[in-house]
């Protein structure tokens, strides 16, 4: 591994992106084990943390969490929207090579919501638009992040049949194997979403209409968000649809990498 230039902003990270991921406060004891860092340093470094508000030191469980800047710093990545902004221009350039319509979308809960939208010159306005939430199990792009998940994060999001709704407006119409009513049916779903390696629906949003996702990952593989394609039944074959879910998967790679900030 390439040794960091800056050692103690490296650490810094690295603490602070451990106390995001843990279910609680941990022991400085803790953190310096599981990154293997010396005690001292790790105290040095939690204290400067603490003086600028991103840890908070509890002193009766002696323990260290997050603290209201790191709040803060999540509320201003909504305010500035730079998911949106980097995706923008991928998302329309994929939209202008293909004819059809492009969406980016993030989890949600069991939703996912539509940040950007650009519509296909002559393509009809579909519900997916920006700000709009729809059960992720319906969508391509809420079933290529689900597919994404790790089986117990999955079951947690969905522990019942009344985890699971329907579109009343199309539902009628609905193919057999376009219906997701349990556990089950959503987990065969996702099986073959990641045997074909990317995730499709057809009619379960708007009927007469079908879509194929890919999810956009970070440095740990775990999905952020989703691209999508949606175009007319009758305007890609069956046969196509690895094709050009090659061509969404690009652009989703590249979202990728200007997330990890290895991208221009």
């Amino acid at each position: 591994m390439t040794q960091p230039k800056v050692p103690a902003a490296d650490q810094t990270l690295r603490i602070l992106s451990m106390l995001a991921a843990a279910r609680g406060p941990m022991p400085a004891s803790m953190i310096a084990s599981q990154l293997d860092l010396p005690r001292s340093t790790v105290y040095h470094l939690l204290g400067a943390m603490q003086e600028h508000g991103f840890v908070m030191h509890l002193p009766e469980e002696r323990r260290y969490g997050l603290g209201i800047a790191a709040f803060e710093l999540s509320s201003a990545y909504t305010r500035q929207e730079p998911l949106a902004r980097i995706g923008r221009p991928l998302i329309a350039a994929l939209v202008d090579r293909l004819g059809f319509s492009g969406h980016l979308a993030v989890q949600h809960g069991r939703d996912v919501l539509y940040i950007i939208e650009e519509r296909a010159k002559g393509a009809p306005a579909l519900i997916t638009d920006v700000n709009v939430r729809l059960p992720a199990h319906l969508t391509a792009s809420g079933r290529a992040i689900l597919a994404a998940l790790s089986k117990p994060q999955l079951r947690a999001l969905y522990p019942n049949k009344d985890a699971f709704v329907h579109r009343a407006d199309v539902a009628t119409g609905l193919p057999e194997t376009e219906t997701i009513d349990r556990y089950s049916r959503l987990r065969t779903v996702l099986d073959a979403t990641i045997t074909r390696g990317f995730a499709v629906e057809h009619g379960s949003v708007t009927l007469g209409f079908s879509s194929v996702s890919v999810p956009v990952l970070d440095h740990r593989e775990l999905p952020v968000a989703a691209i999508a394609v949606t175009f007319r039944d009758e305007e890609v074959a069956e046969d196509r649809l690895a094709e050009l879910a090659d061509e969404v998967r690009g652009a989703a790679r590249t979202l990728s990498s200007r997330i990890h900030g290895r991208g221009r």
